[in-house]
Order: C-alpha cells, then sequence, then structure tokens
C-alpha cells in the first residue's frame, strides 16, 4: 500500500507544478494522446490538477474526467479547481489503487510521474486494464524512468502493448 505525501510535501510539490503548468501548458501535452470529445478519462495519480481543465476541456460537456489521488489534499485541490472553473464533468476518487469504476468505462488513462513512486506497479497495471475500453489508451509519462525501463515494466505482463511515441508521452493500447 502506497503512503501519500507530508501535507508539506505535497503543498510544495503543488507549488513547483505550478511554475511547471505555466512554462509548460499541460494542454501541449494532452494533444499528443488524442482525446476526443465524449471521452471519459481517468487522471491516476492526478496532484494537484495540472491536468484537470485542459482534460475537461477536450472531453467536454459530453464526457468525463475522473481525478484519482491517494492524498486528501490533492482530491481538495481538484474539487476547488472544478468547482472554481464550472467543470460538472469532473469527479474525484481518493484511493491508493483501486478506482471503483465500472469494467471498460473509459477510453483514456492518464498515468504521469506516478509509477516510479508505486508500490504495487503491476496491481495498478491491472486495474487500470480492467477499467479501459478495448483499444483504450494508457497514455505514459515518468520523467524519472528510462525509455527501456518504461517500455519493459508497462508491457511485460502482457496487459499493454507500446503504440506509439510521442514527444512528451507513450501510448500503450491495451491487449485483450
Amino acid at each position: 500500500m502506497d503512503k501519500p505525501k507530508s501535507n508539506l510535501g505535497f503543498k510544495l510539490m503543488s507549488l513547483t507544478y505550478r511554475f511547471r503548468d505555466f512554462f509548460l501548458p499541460r494542454m501541449n501535452i494532452l494533444k499528443e494522446v488524442g482525446i476526443k470529445p465524449g471521452s471519459h478519462v481517468l487522471d491516476y495519480g492526478c496532484g494537484p490538477g495540472g491536468y484537470i481543465t485542459a482534460a475537461a476541456e477536450l472531453v467536454g460537456k459530453s464526457g468525463k474526467i475522473y481525478a484519482l489521488d491517494i492524498h486528501p489534499l490533492a482530491i481538495q485541490k481538484v474539487q476547488s479547481i472544478a468547482s472554481k472553473k464550472q467543470l460538472t464533468n469532473v469527479d474525484t476518487i481518493c484511493s491508493d489503487c483501486k478506482t471503483g469504476l465500472p469494467d471498460k468505462s473509459l477510453d483514456v488513462v492518464l498515468l504521469y510521474d506516478t509509477f516510479h513512486n508505486l508500490s504495487e506497479p503491476d496491481g495498478v497495471l491491472e486495474e487500470l486494464h480492467r477499467v479501459l475500453k478495448p483499444n483504450g489508451v494508457l497514455s505514459f509519462s515518468d520523467h524519472h524512468m528510462k525509455e527501456n525501463e518504461i517500455v519493459s515494466k508497462v508491457t511485460n505482463r502482457g496487459l499493454f502493448i507500446l503504440s506509439r511515441k510521442g514527444e512528451k508521452t507513450y501510448s500503450f493500447l491495451k491487449e485483450e
């Protein structure tokens, strides 16, 4: 079971992400993923919600964004963003692995800068495989890992295959 960062650690991370997002807008990364209007997207390990606004814009009113994090402050932050920006298509999930979502209910999962910290990465990949629709996309990025490590750890159990390497992300397709 993973443990959340301390509240101070989370607040410091949130501050650094605010600077990052100003200079490197999250929409630029999400455009690489191919999120379409009406899509259902899970931001797994959403942190302070840097991707939420851009993702909600891409899926539109007919789509849905789920923001999952282990840290209660992350959930509060995402709820605050959704409230302030009147994003009615955003739901939060406080969990360290299980999403609580139905089987085959998501088009895209964002797994960004989280994988290297997971104590049970195979369990998380199994859960993400379960909730993705056939041909669903796992969009992956983790600057703490090298390319060969990313590809081998995500594909080694036969749950996902590498579909495309973008400029900032790797796209893996769900294997049936």
